[in-house]
């Protein structure tokens, strides 16, 4: 991870209606993942964001739904976005009961939308030494989200201002 060029206004995850409209197989979604998050997210010289075996097991734990016909929709694509920055900080069980509840209390749509902006806001606030800007207009489940999400904006900022520092 080049840490020289990274802008923290330059993160952006795609919202859902940016996800792809068709169904793709484990090879695309493994290439499109991965092209979009490899600038902020470190891994070992030698490893993967994400791999089939990984997605595979994913399945095996219920964390998500099995494919239809080996091809994944918009609904496993966002989950495995939030999957792959969640377990930067968290365990596929607490992964999994945390998409659970989120599904519980919004659509899909509503649900994924709201994590991208929340961790957005999360990085931006967390690199900028700034406040968080929509702290107060939170609802429950949203400041647990908050708090979630800026897990991982602490951790990034770690990463990139003091421990891969090139």
């Amino acid at each position: 991870m080049s840490t020289m060029n990274f802008n923290v206004k330059d993160f952006h995850i795609p919202r859902w209606e940016e996800l792809p409209n068709i169904e793709l197989y484990m090879d695309q979604v493994l290439t499109y993942i991965e092209n979009t998050l490899k600038d902020y997210i470190k891994v070992e010289t030698n490893e993967k964001l994400i791999t089939k075996t990984m997605i595979n097991n994913y399945v095996k734990q219920n964390v998500i739904l099995p494919p239809q016909n080996k091809k994944y929709n918009k609904l496993h694509i966002a989950e495995l976005f939030v999957i792959c920055i969640l377990k930067q900080v968290y365990s596929i069980p607490e992964i999994k009961n945390l998409i659970s509840l989120a599904l519980k209390t919004s659509s899909p749509e509503v649900s994924y939308n709201k994590f991208c902006d929340i961790l957005t806001e999360s990085l931006i606030s967390t690199f900028e030494g700034t406040e968080y800007s929509i702290a107060s207009t939170l609802t429950a489940e949203q400041y647990l989200l908050k708090n979630v999400v800026q897990s991982f904006a602490n951790k990034l900022y770690v990463q990139i201002a003091y421990l891969y520092k090139e």
